[in-house]
């Protein structure tokens, strides 16, 4: 929270990246170089952006391009971020409302913008920014990702939340502690199988590697997960199929952590799983099934959000398939084997176990 701060910005209240952070933006050439280096790694290029109009630029009474508004008369002074005190929200009713986003997504479509984090948007739900983000972006012509942020979204907001976004938070900020990890297995489970092509609910980063280098929360560190919770993160995300978002720092990566990144089968669950809910609890111990894309193939998620050791018994006719099916260890990219009935899967405390199940 910094009150009336500098803030880099354009004549026409647009924030743009700040030369001494970012040189390559001088010029006016914004994020324009820095996106194009990253799409020739064969990478795409997001940014973050916070809900509404620079306070600068409302004090400044700024005209909004493409429109005789100016900044003044678009602005909801009374509609403000409670951890952010850059902005203020933009009342999309008013004349110039829906053109000042048009004006951003028009930015951000030249510098070449594949995804945008949209930060102080859905908690609550401020449903006619969204859908002038959902709208501007439409009218680019462009491909551009829209995340909501923060959480937790509500269910009731499901079908809003997929017409006009393509994630949407489930969670708040989501950390490398024991407590938020177990929780996350109550809030997915809310959010079993909602998810669909281009609308996903959204679990947050994974605080795995070395994170918080710059963060609102501890010392730089490596994560204080254990080996068996950061896998756990790993499998529970990819059953759930909730967008992956590596929250560490590449370079600094050890070979577990790479392992867990680049596991493709562990990957392949979360994308090309679907419709990964909760099938079976009891007590701590957990199974999640999703639908693999095979005929008569599922990935199974097993847990352990306990303190003891514990074991899950799956039986294959509960997943729907016949008494006969081969078992995969995704983790450990080796067949189980041939086996009938069903499986007791063993499970330290805090373990997980992800696999894929095939009919034979």
């Amino acid at each position: 929270y910094r009150p009336n701060a500098e803030l880099a910005m354009d004549g026409n209240g647009r924030l743009i990246p700040a030369e001494n952070r970012f040189p390559s933006a001088a010029g006016g050439r914004g994020f324009g170089p820095l996106a194009a280096y990253v799409h020739g790694l064969g990478l795409k290029f997001g940014i973050h952006i916070m809900r509404g109009i620079p306070r600068r630029a409302v004090q400044a009474n700024l005209p909004v391009l493409g429109s005789s508004a100016r900044a003044a008369e678009i602005a909801d002074v009374h509609s403000i971020c409670p951890w952010n005190s850059d902005m203020y929200g933009v009342d999309v009713s008013r004349k110039g409302g829906q053109e000042y986003y048009d004006s951003l997504l028009r930015l951000y479509a030249e510098w070449g913008v594949d995804y945008i984090k949209a930060d102080d948007i859905s908690r609550p739900v401020h449903r006619e920014e969204i859908v002038a983000l959902h709208r501007a972006i439409a009218k680019t012509g462009r491909s551009i990702v829209l995340s909501l942020s923060p959480g937790p979204a509500t269910l009731k907001d499901l079908a809003f939340l997929q017409e006009n976004a393509n994630m949407w938070r489930i969670s708040d900020d989501f950390w490398d502690d024991w407590r938020s990890l177990k929780q996350m297995f109550l809030l997915l489970s809310i959010w079993g199988g909602a998810g669909r092509p281009g609308a996903w609910p959204d679990a947050d980063m994974l605080p795995l590697g070395k994170i918080g280098l710059r963060a609102e929360r501890g010392e730089a560190r490596m994560t204080r997960f254990t080996a068996d919770e950061a896998r756990t993160v790993m499998s529970l995300w990819s059953v759930a199929q909730s967008p992956l978002i590596f929250g560490g720092d590449l370079p600094s990566n050890d070979d577990f952590t790479l392992s867990l990144l680049t596991n493709d089968e562990v990957l392949a669950v979360d994308q090309t799983g679907a419709h990964g809910y909760p099938f079976w609890q009891s007590g701590d111990l957990v199974a999640w099934v999703a639908d693999g894309p095979a005929k008569n193939q599922r990935y199974l998620g097993v847990f352990n959000a306990g303190e003891r050791p514990g074991s899950v018994r799956v039986d294959w006719g509960a997943l729907k398939l016949p008494a006969v099916c081969g078992l995969r260890d995704l983790w450990q990219r080796a067949d189980v084997g041939t086996v009938e009935t069903g499986y007791t899967f063993q499970l330290a405390p805090h373990a997980s176990g992800l696999y894929r199940v095939t009919a034979k």
